[in-house]
């Protein structure tokens, strides 16, 4: 694995790098994403149909597009690890229980003089959930897209996902779904699913938000119908920055790093660290881990890519080049990890510790692993509650209330030029019907 030393130039050149892996930098596939949501908005169904046909070579038709009780029956008889159900069971209560505490509940503030402020929270009422089908199949990320749907309280949720050429789901992708509580299950996948959830179809009927990640079509149809429906966020590849100092092990951040790095070939695994003897072992461990792993070639395609050890000269520029890249996943590993933590500011996970590593958040911890990537963590977060509910803002004023400040309401209206808000108020306290000033 590449070690470099850090500086300003070194930085640049990195941060540019990573940047490369953006969504927004795919616009050569931009006229085929849009040629499939066209086609699905005008034809319904019968688009939906044949561009699955096309892609993942099912025949599906308004009879079978539904996943039925007996294919969710079949999919628990049919898992290659029955104790996968349990374990599903264990992450889910963890996640429950994780995202319960961020609920939010509606408020009121009245006063003597009769006004009345708050503010409303509804759950949204339809919310589709995108997830990958075939060798993409993750059911911990099913969990996590309808686990805070649900506690938010919305009252349908709908999942889309890939079939395979029989017309079946994956069975873990299904247990996990049915485990969750979604209300319905397509089959469908791709740029298309994603335009009948935003525009509907005679089969599926339009939803308020779309959630859920996929490969780079699914990432620029949710980009465009935005406006249609709320996102998420367009996901870009996963990422993970280990920040160390000479007291952590060598070989769990080795393991680490990898552990993301076998994602895909644009996967990002980054150390930085004030030990040059850190590095180097580090280094060597990786190149031990990774020709045993099962995905050797994309891990070595990643680190070529996107690996980067970064050597610096003091830990304040460790922390300082650590929120400018504003990871989705960030371990630190160092002598007082809670400290290093206070001076992070951007970062979507935060991992404190050498048994706090990244897959615990992954699969068990609870919280979201749906993550800001590719620098969005300098201004967006995780997958939470919030994301599945809306607010209404509540006034109520009586003419007590609404009287002495009536001619400061007018006052900044005129400077607007907006004479008909004036006489909104005016002629709540005049009875001169012709004088609109």
């Amino acid at each position: 694995m590449r070690i470099v030393s850090l500086d300003e130039n070194s930085k640049k050149n990195i941060l540019n790098d990573l940047l490369k892996r953006s969504p927004n930098n795919y616009d050569e596939f931009a006229g085929s994403v849009n040629e499939i949501l066209n086609n699905v908005r005008n034809n319904g169904d019968k688009a939906l149909f044949e561009y699955t046909k096309k892609f993942d070579g099912a025949d599906i038709n308004p009879s079978n597009i539904m996943v039925t009780k007996e294919e969710i029956q079949e999919a628990y008889e049919s898992l290659e690890n029955p104790e996968l159900v349990e374990v599903i069971r264990r992450s889910l209560k963890n996640i429950k229980e994780y995202h319960e505490k961020q609920k939010q509940y509606s408020w009121f503030d009245s006063k003597t003089d009769g006004s009345i402020l708050g503010q409303k929270v509804t759950p949204l009422s339809r919310v589709g959930v995108y997830v990958p089908g075939g060798k993409a199949a993750y059911p911990s990320s099913v969990l996590m897209n309808v686990i805070p749907a649900k506690v938010a309280g919305v009252e349908q949720i709908v999942m889309v996902t890939p079939p395979g050429k029989d017309g079946k789901v994956n069975p873990n992708t299904l247990v996990a779904a049915n485990e969750a509580g979604v209300d319905v299950i397509y089959k469908v996948g791709g740029a298309q699913a994603i335009a009948a959830l935003a525009y509907g179809t005679d089969t599926i009927k339009k939803v308020d938000k779309i959630v859920g990640p996929g490969n780079i079509y699914v990432a620029l149809a949710k980009k465009a119908v935005f406006g249609f429906v709320s996102i998420d966020s367009v996901a870009g590849p996963s990422e993970i920055m280990v920040i160390a100092d000479e007291s952590a092990n060598p070989r769990y951040i080795a393991a680490d790093l990898l552990s993301q790095a076998e994602h895909d070939e644009l996967a990002s695994a980054i150390l930085v660290t004030t030990s040059k003897e850190l590095a180097d072992k580090v280094s060597e461990w990786v190149d031990i881990f990774a020709n045993k792993l099962n995905r050797k070639d994309i891990i070595k395609k990643s680190l070529e890519n996107y690996g980067y050890i970064l050597v610096a000269d003091t830990m304040e520029d460790v922390i300082d080049v650590a929120n400018e890249i504003a990871s989705e996943h960030l371990e630190i590993l160092t002598s007082n990890p809670f400290d290093t933590m206070t001076r992070i500011k951007n970062a979507g996970a935060i991992f404190l510790g050498e048994y706090s590593s990244e897959p615990l958040g992954d699969y068990f911890a609870g919280p979201n692993h749906v993550l800001p990537t590719n620098g969005t963590a300098k201004f967006f977060s995780p997958l939470s509650v919030d994301d599945f509910i809306k607010k209404s803002s509540i006034i109520s004023y009586s003419r007590e209330a609404l009287a002495p400040l009536s001619d400061d309401i007018r006052k900044f209206a005129k400077a607007e030029g907006l004479t008909a808000h004036a006489n909104s108020i005016r002629v709540r306290f005049e009875d001169d019907d012709e004088n609109v000033n």
